[in-house]
């Protein structure tokens, strides 16, 4: 693999998207949900930071491995024709240098864990390498972005307990049908552009029914994460911030109604907000309910 210099580290830093933290945040609400649901209320402060810092370094490791993949596409779309890669400001051996870096950093947090949530990160990254190459293959690429990106919640409950129980996996499926829905609103905005290259995504498949079926995601997520809070025995707290999150959703529905790219952008980024509102019914149930001491 070719070696990486310092003089495109600006380059680096942009391939990695730190100049835009959205995904970053995206990877971690649902890995602090479930780390607040799996220790019953404030997790080790050690694991918190493997996760925070995780979060980071593979959604990073994602965006760069995706423009990889995407690098003879990129110049083509509007939004992403000024990347690294398409503009050739550094070149595809160093972009799998990176990626490989990245994961290795990853894979170092793993020693703060177990063997079960180590397990769980190889599935994880592999799911993250496959994605960016089920564009070309499935208009489902959305539905394989959600498998990596929900990959957080099996390993904090492994991490916490060395186990994942039941109501670890119908917080992993809510994830998923959350991140079908923001980024099906990501898709729309790259939707003609993707049309004429043969790229596909469920925003090409679901059609002048995106919205709809967007909102029908986002129906069963939060159904599904009412039937987590139910299981988990959650009171008030955690139910306000749900309903915090539908009204974000009703928003997001009626700010697209005309399907322009920046409205349909900008639903994407409010997701970000449905994220941290979920966090902060969670946390703040636990507070009221459950006050627990910090843990190292």
């Amino acid at each position: 693999m070719k070696l990486l210099s310092k003089d495109h580290l600006p380059a680096y830093l942009r391939l990695m998207r730190v100049d835009r933290s959205v995904g970053t945040y995206l990877v971690a609400w649902p890995a602090l949900w479930s780390l607040w649901l799996a220790a019953d209320g404030i997790p080790p402060l050690t694991l918190l930071a493997v996760f925070l810092v995780g979060a980071f370094l593979m959604r990073s490791a994602g965006c760069v491995i995706n423009d990889y993949a995407d690098r003879n596409i990129d110049q083509h779309v509007e939004r992403t024709k000024n990347r690294p890669l398409a503009l050739n400001e550094i070149n595809a051996g160093e972009a799998l240098t990176l990626f490989a870096l990245l994961c290795a950093l990853a894979a170092c947090l793993l020693l703060f864990t177990n063997t079960r949530t180590a397990a769980l990160a190889v599935l994880a990254a592999v799911i993250t390498t496959l994605y960016p190459f089920m564009k070309r293959h499935t208009h489902l690429p959305q539905l394989v972005l959600g498998m990596a990106f929900s990959c957080a919640v099996p390993m904090a409950f492994a991490a916490v307990n060395d186990n994942v129980p039941y109501v670890a996996w119908l917080l992993y499926t809510a994830v998923v049908l959350w991140v079908i829905s923001y980024d099906t609103f990501y898709a729309m905005v790259d939707r003609d552009d993707d049309l004429k290259i043969g790229v596909k995504s469920t925003a090409i498949l679901f059609g002048r029914h995106d919205r709809t079926l967007i909102a029908l995601f986002q129906i069963l997520f939060i159904a599904s994460m009412i039937a987590v809070g139910l299981i988990a025995q959650r009171h008030i707290g955690y139910f306000v911030g749900l309903l915090a999150a539908g009204i974000l959703f009703i928003y997001q529905q009626i700010s697209t109604s005309h399907r322009s790219r920046d409205a349909c952008f900008g639903a994407f980024l409010n997701n970000n907000y449905v994220g941290m509102v979920i966090f902060i019914g969670i946390a703040s149930d636990y507070a009221l309910f459950n006050p627990l001491t910090v843990t190292e």
